[in-house]
C-alpha cells in the first residue's frame, strides 16, 4: 500500500466468478498520519473506502478482460466498525452484486486481524478505456499485483 499515490491493492490472494480477495499492508509510517492524527495516526475512513473502490475495480477489471475501466459512481452504506493503524495487514474482499447496463454494483469489506473494520456498497460506471496509456498502467499494475489471467 502506497498511501500517497493511491496504491492501496498489494496482492491479489483470491480470485473466482463473483468475488476477489486482496492483501494491503498499511505502511508504518506515511505522511498521512502526521496529521490524521498527531499522536494518535490512524488510516482515514476515506482511504478505506478507496482500498474497498479498487478491491471492486480489480475484480471487474479481471471479470471484463481488462477490457473496460471502471470508475467509482457512488459510495452507498459504508460504516467503520473499527481503526487501522500504521503496519496493519488488511484483508478487502469484494463480491458483485449487479453487472449490467454500463454499471456494476459490489459489495466490499475490510478485515484488519480477523475482524471487521470497514464495509461499503459501491456502484462502478464501466466504461471503454479514455487512454491507451491508462489501459497499458492498468495491465502493469495487473501483473504488479498477481491479477490471475494478466501476467
Amino acid at each position: 500500500m502506497r498511501l500517497e499515490y493511491f496504491q492501496m491493492v498489494d496482492r491479489v490472494v483470491a480470485l473466482d466468478s463473483d468475488s476477489i480477495t486482496v492483501e494491503s499492508h498499511v505502511p508504518d509510517h506515511s505522511p498521512v498520519f502526521e496529521g490524521h492524527f498527531p499522536g494518535h495516526p490512524i488510516l482515514p475512513g476515506v482511504l478505506m473506502v478507496e482500498t474497498m473502490a479498487q478491491t471492486g475495480g480489480w475484480l471487474l477489471l479481471s471479470l471484463n478482460g481488462l477490457d473496460r475501466m471502471p470508475f467509482l459512481s457512488k459510495v452507498g452504506e459504508a460504516k467503520f466498525r473499527g481503526f487501522v493503524g500504521p503496519g496493519a495487514a488488511l484483508h478487502v474482499t469484494s463480491r458483485l452484486v449487479h453487472d449490467g447496463s454500463g454499471y456494476a454494483v459490489t459489495e466490499a469489506r475490510i478485515e484488519a486481524a480477523g475482524k471487521r473494520v470497514a464495509d461499503a456498497g459501491i456502484t462502478f460506471r464501466t466504461l471503454p478505456f479514455p487512454d491507451p496509456a491508462l489501459r497499458e498502467a492498468m495491465l502493469a499494475t495487473a501483473r504488479r499485483i498477481g491479477l490471475p489471467g494478466h501476467g
